[in-house]
This record gives C-alpha cells, sequence and structure tokens, in this order.
C-alpha cells in the first residue's frame, strides 16, 4: 500500500532515507560550503551597498537612484530564481549551484571596469540573473539531503554562511574603496567569490535523494496555485519579504546618516559597522537550535520584535545607542529569517525546489521594493521618515506570525 507523502518530503526520501547526519564526515563536507555558498551570495550581492554614497557623487544620483546598484540584482535574482528551480530539477542541485557561484564572481570583476551607471547596472542584472541558480537550490539540497531533525542547524549554518559573507563584502569595499577606489573593492571582492566558488565545488557532495526530471515551465503554474493553497505558505513567502526590504532598507541608507554631518564618520568606519553581521552567524545557528527543541512559531515572533527595538534605537542621537540598534536589529533577521525559511522546507510538497524558490521570490523583492522604496522618504524627513516606515512594515510582520502561532492551533503547522 502506497503511504502518503509528509509535507516536505518528497517519495524518494521514505524509499532512499539516507539521508545526511549530524556528525558524519559527509555532514562536515556539507558545512563547509554551504557555508562558502552562502558567504559567496551574500558578498557578491551586498558589495555594492556601503559604496552607495559614492555611487551618488560620481554619477550625482539621489539616494533612492543610488540604491538600484543593488536593487536592479535582487530584483533579477527573484525573478530568476523561479526558473531557476525547473532548471535543477533537470540539470541537477550541485552543477547549477557550481555554475551560478562562478558566473556571478566573474560579473562582479566586470563590474569594476564600468565605464559608468548604466554600465554598472547592466553587469549588476546579469549577476542576480546568474546567481539565482544557488539560493532556492541550496534550500532544496538541505531539505532533501539533510536528516529533518538536523535541517533547522543545517539552514542557520547556511544562513550564517550569507551573515559571514555580507559582512566581510561590506567591509572590504568600504574599507578598499576609502584607501583606494571603488573599482578595486569590487575586483577584489569578485576574485574572492572566485576562490569561494572553487572551495564550494570541491566540498559540496553529490545530491543522494534527488532525480532528475525533464525540463519542463508547463507544470509550473499548477504547482505555483498549488503552494500558494496551502494555510501556511504565503505567509512564510510574506514574512520574508518584510524581513528582508526592511533589513536591506537599513543598511542601504542608515550610512547616509553616519556619514552626514551629524556624525561625520569615514567610509571606512561605516563599513565597520557591518561587523555586526557576525551577530547573524551566532543568531541563525542558535535560532535554528532553538526552534527545533521550542517550535519555531514561539521563537518566530519574539525575534520579529527584536527587529522593531533595535530600529527604534537608531532614532537615538548617541551613535553607541545606534550601533546597539542595528545589532539588535541584525540578530532579530538572521534568526528570523533562518526560522522561516527551514519552516518553508518543511512544509511544503513537491515539487520543494519551487516552493523554496517562491519564498526567496518574495525574500529578493522584498530587497529590491522595500529598500529602493523606502528610500523615497528620505527627501522629506531624512532617517526618521524611514525609521516609520520600517517600523509600520515591523508590526506588520509581527501581526503575521502570531496568526501563524493561532494557525498552529487550529491546523496543526509542523512546529
Amino acid at each position: 500500500m502506497h503511504t502518503p507523502a509528509l509535507p516536505g518530503f518528497s517519495d524518494a526520501q521514505e524509499t532512499a532515507p539516507a539521508q545526511i547526519q549530524i556528525g558524519t564526515p559527509e555532514f562536515q563536507r556539507v558545512k563547509r560550503a554551504l557555508f562558502f555558498g552562502g558567504f559567496s551570495t551574500f558578498a557578491l550581492l551586498y558589495c555594492v551597498q556601503p559604496l552607495m554614497p559614492l555611487f551618488s557623487h560620481e554619477f550625482h544620483l539621489s539616494p533612492s537612484e543610488s540604491s538600484w546598484s543593488l536593487s536592479i540584482s535582487t530584483a533579477a535574482l527573484a525573478i530568476c530564481l523561479l526558473f531557476a528551480s525547473a532548471v535543477s530539477d533537470a540539470l541537477g542541485r550541485k552543477p547549477l549551484m557550481c555554475f551560478a557561484l562562478f558566473a556571478s564572481a566573474a560579473m562582479t570583476v566586470c563590474c569594476a571596469f564600468a565605464q559608468n551607471y548604466a554600465q554598472l547596472l547592466v553587469c549588476r542584472a546579469l549577476l542576480g540573473i546568474v546567481l539565482a541558480g544557488l539560493p532556492a537550490v541550496a534550500m532544496a539540497y538541505l531539505s532533501e539531503e539533510i536528516e529533518p531533525k538536523s535541517l533547522g542547524y543545517a539552514m542557520g549554518l547556511y544562513i550564517g554562511g550569507s551573515a559571514f559573507g555580507g559582512m566581510m563584502g561590506r567591509v572590504v569595499s568600504s574599507v578598499l574603496s576609502d584607501h583606494l577606489s571603488w573599482r578595486i573593492a569590487l575586483l577584489i571582492v569578485g576574485v574572492a567569490g572566485l576562490a569561494a566558488a572553487a572551495e564550494f565545488l570541491r566540498s559540496l557532495p553529490a545530491s543522494r535523494n534527488f532525480s532528475k526530471r525533464p525540463l519542463s515551465f508547463a507544470a509550473m503554474p499548477a504547482s505555483v496555485i498549488k503552494h500558494f493553497s496551502d494555510e501556511g505558505l504565503p505567509w512564510f513567502f510574506l514574512i520574508g519579504f518584510l524581513l528582508m526590504g526592511c533589513f536591506v532598507s537599513l543598511y542601504n541608507y542608515i550610512s547616509y546618516r553616519l556619514l552626514g554631518p551629524e556624525f561625520g564618520l569615514s567610509q571606512s568606519a561605516v563599513g565597520a559597522i557591518s561587523s555586526l553581521y557576525l551577530l547573524g552567524i551566532f543568531s541563525s545557528v542558535w535560532s535554528g537550535k532553538m526552534a527545533d527543541k521550542f517550535g519555531r512559531r514561539r521563537v518566530l515572533w519574539m525575534l520579529i520584535v527584536a527587529m522593531l527595538s533595535g530600529l527604534l534605537l537608531t532614532l537615538a542621537h548617541g551613535l553607541a545607542l545606534i550601533v546597539g540598534g542595528i545589532a539588535l536589529f541584525t540578530f532579530g533577521f538572521f534568526g528570523g529569517h533562518s526560522i522561516t525559511s527551514s519552516w518553508v522546507g518543511r512544509r511544503a510538497r513537491p515539487p520543494q525546489a519551487l516552493a523554496s524558490a517562491l519564498y526567496l521570490f518574495a525574500y529578493y523583492l522584498g530587497s529590491s521594493l522595500i529598500g529602493s522604496c523606502s528610500g523615497l522618504v528620505w527627501k522629506f524627513d531624512d532617517w526618521n521618515g524611514v525609521v516609520m516606515v520600517l517600523a509600520t512594515l515591523l508590526i506588520a510582520a509581527v501581526a503575521i506570525s502570531l496568526r501563524l502561532s493561532r494557525l498552529a492551533q487550529l491546523q496543526p503547522l509542523p512546529a
């Protein structure tokens, strides 16, 4: 008799339960590879974030216009994620992820030679297109290959690598642009991305619980409808949209305030604040463990409240309080993203890669839309206006997370 597949797990996983267990050599290889994958993804995407004031000065742009150096990448990434999941079903998880890392690093090197802002935007858009092959596929790979009880920890390690990459991309580009130029900064970040891609290729084990399927987009609309018909998944997608949009917006525009006359910090000093991304490494792993132990719905809303509290602290006029607020905000974001993304992997029915892609589509779309649109209020009320917009969005995210808790009581969601 056929046993129905559990949410988030395919028949292939039930009949071939050779999933990787924590503490094994294979798990160590996965941990190392996905750490480098997350590192490279965020370093390549967000290395331009602290350079936005320099783009504003050199190319005569407003803060909102300059933010498109990041937003165009995340918008292209969001759209292409949906198709990358189908491509990975046909080509395999590892080959597509390796191509994504090598090609996106090469595009970052090309950005260093852009002669004007239009050329820079084209290179950044192409980076987003090719990089799409990693994020959704990485989540699907972990959901397929890692034993369920360790999935939250594994996802936390991957997101911890993202945090480290985001920090290093910002710090390196800030320091190098302060002493050399933003072009040299992007060149060095791109070369580092190539090295990370090589380590990823060497370390990641081949898939065990994956079966290739013919490339076809015909079934995608029906699969999308199935995922959006789920009681919980659309709300997870919306939380990802809101959290990432708020996170990118804070780091996009706080540098304009800190570089301004009130504080007058240097480019390197502002970039050094990105070392707070290290909190994300701890937060993502710790939150994953807490979610595995106490349940995701009991931890998620508290992390979003931490983001909101940290955001409000940045309204202070003392630098120490602002840095503390950014730290609390960063801790809450990486923890909340770790829990939400692993929850999608646990809950989604096949095709899992598409569910992961839909989550990340919303996640990076939030980065692009909220990240640029929130900057429009800078003209009217500077940082106070940005905080007002982001606080409203985070309050909505708290309300959604509490709704998920109530839904879990009526129709239990996987905890």
